[in-house]
């Protein structure tokens, strides 16, 4: 298939009178189905003293509701040969089951039953005990690995601590401390609702059969007045090359370099992430080539972009030095590649890697039914166009080479950067 063909996977969109939108995508290959939920919450919508509750609540909607106890949700639908989990972003949280098309109305049943009723099961205990899990995940993925807190580092830096992408999801000790049951049944109770959620089924169903089940298991749930973020504002391209040292028990020395771009599904962010890509995007892109191969400056080096809906997106090079080695000579030499890039503008090879790139990782992930329902519920609950995922193979392909160049000139400018380095600690092990 040509990249510039538009994908037909059926879609078939209703709206429940309570606000639930319901998508449902036929595919009768096997006898299972991806049900996918996305809630419009994630860390952008958490308050100052809340940094992490919307991940904290990913784990607390675990924690039982009125026809089913702690643990049962996971227990019940895994015994019946169903995969179950749960993520927290910026832009939202999602709760997702794939599983034979059998147990379909035992999870819709249990996804409502939560929905429903959880805030009334919450208590200190229950919130404790989250609470402490989510604190070991940061203490073992973000606190204790080295460059683990890079990210919280970064957007710091690229968005300002009072920006709502100014924090990651894993948030901090402090305010995970501040969560009690009220508190968190009042962020539940404000983000939680039907009309503030996106429910996708895909798999071994019929539209008319899963318009009917998600009526039944949600219908009779309230309808409430959709939340209004306030109106988004997106930020003007950094200026003065703000730079942040970090010294920490780190392999070797690495630097990033950040840059605010425009938001995700834009003509100028695909723009933007297809430069990356010919920048940093694998062995054959222009930072590896130069800075690992060709130089040896560089342990490795690569570039890549981060899609945001609420005004800005960010763009990322990472650049590791060589063990014993600082990292200034792979510094001065990505920054020449990035200004031949905003110079020139990538070729038009590199632009049709960027682009077999984009597609082979974009029908890789619709090729599985859970990827395939996760990619319908984002592109219902950021752009309310679920049909999206047919056309955005075209979007993508219709770039053209002196789009990218525009974007690289725009965008992307050295002056136009965040810095982060790490220094090794005197008397660390070099790796």
């Amino acid at each position: 298939m040509a990249p510039s063909d538009q994908l037909n996977y059926p879609i078939h969109q209703r709206t429940l009178d309570n606000g639930l939108r319901v998508v449902v995508s036929p595919d009768h290959s096997v006898p299972m189905v991806a049900v996918n939920l996305w809630y419009d919450v994630g860390s952008r919508d958490e308050r100052p003293g809340e940094h992490g509750w919307a991940h904290l609540f990913e784990h607390l909607m675990f924690s039982g509701s009125d026809h089913v106890a702690t643990g049962e949700h996971l227990n019940l639908l895994q015994s019946l040969g169903g995969a179950v989990n749960a993520t927290t972003w910026f832009d939202r949280t999602n709760y997702f089951e794939t599983l034979p098309v059998g147990a379909l109305e035992l999870a819709l049943w249990m996804e409502a039953d939560r929905l429903a009723s959880l805030p009334a099961h919450l208590d200190e205990a229950s919130v404790d005990t989250q609470r402490e899990v989510v604190k070991e995940e940061k203490r073992q993925r973000y606190d204790n690995v080295p460059y683990g807190d890079a990210m919280q580092q970064l957007v710091r830096l690229v968005f300002g601590p009072d920006h709502p992408y100014g924090h990651t999801t894993i948030g901090s000790m402090a305010d995970l401390d501040t969560a009690t049951a009220e508190r968190a049944a009042n962020f539940f109770r404000n983000h939680y609702r039907p009309d503030n959620a996106v429910l996708t089924l895909v798999g071994d169903v019929s539209a008319k059969d899963g318009f009917k089940r998600a009526e039944r298991a949600f219908g009779h749930l309230p309808a409430w007045n959709r939340r209004q973020r306030p109106p988004i504002t997106s930020l003007p391209p950094l200026q003065g090359v703000p730079v942040l040292q970090v010294t920490a028990r780190v392999p070797a020395a690495a630097t990033w370099f950040a840059w605010r771009l425009p938001p995700r599904d834009t003509p100028e962010f695909d723009a933007c992430e297809l430069a990356m890509v010919a920048l940093g995007g694998g062995q054959t892109s222009r930072l590896h080539q130069q800075l690992v191969r060709n130089l040896g400056v560089a342990a490795g080096a690569g570039a890549s972009a981060v899609p945001l809906v609420g005004g800005n997106s960010f763009g990322l090079v990472q650049l590791r030095a060589l063990p014993g080695a600082d990292a200034g000579a792979a510094i001065e030499a990505a920054l020449i590649e990035v200004e031949r890039l905003v110079t020139d503008g990538p070729t038009a090879a590199e632009l049709a890697r960027a682009k077999a790139q984009y597609a082979r990782e974009w029908l890789s992930e619709l090729a599985s039914l859970d990827s395939r329902a996760d990619m319908i519920s984002a592109y219902t609950t950021l752009h309310s166009d679920p049909e999206r995922i047919n056309r955005r193979l075209a979007e993508v392909e219709a770039v053209t080479l002196d789009q990218v160049a525009a974007a690289c000139a725009a965008y992307l400018q050295p002056g136009q950067r965040a810095q982060l380095d790490y220094q090794q600690e005197v008397g660390d092990a070099q790796a």
